[in-house]
């Protein structure tokens, strides 16, 4: 899961030139994605594994890094 939440944000976000940036590093911070990167990784998240992210599910704990968007992909799966 990891690898392909990363492949999309390289794919999308950095044209497919994973510049080595670490699974924890901010997204944000990091100037990899914006507020509207962030709402096409959601899209992303719920289309390919077919979860609902509530609004207040929105928050940087969840979304803001690779590490922390999988960890709460994972979470959503779990029955």
């Amino acid at each position: 899961m990891t690898t392909r939440i990363r492949g999309f944000i390289v794919d999308t976000f950095l044209l497919g030139d994973d510049d080595g940036f670490a699974d924890s590093d901010s997204l944000i911070d990091g100037g990899i994605v914006d507020s509207t990167g962030v709402m096409e990784i959601v899209a992303f998240l719920e289309e390919t594994y077919g979860i609902p992210i509530d609004d207040d599910e929105l928050v940087a704990d969840n979304l803001d890094s690779v590490e922390r968007l999988t960890k709460f992909v994972d979470a959503k799966l779990v029955p």
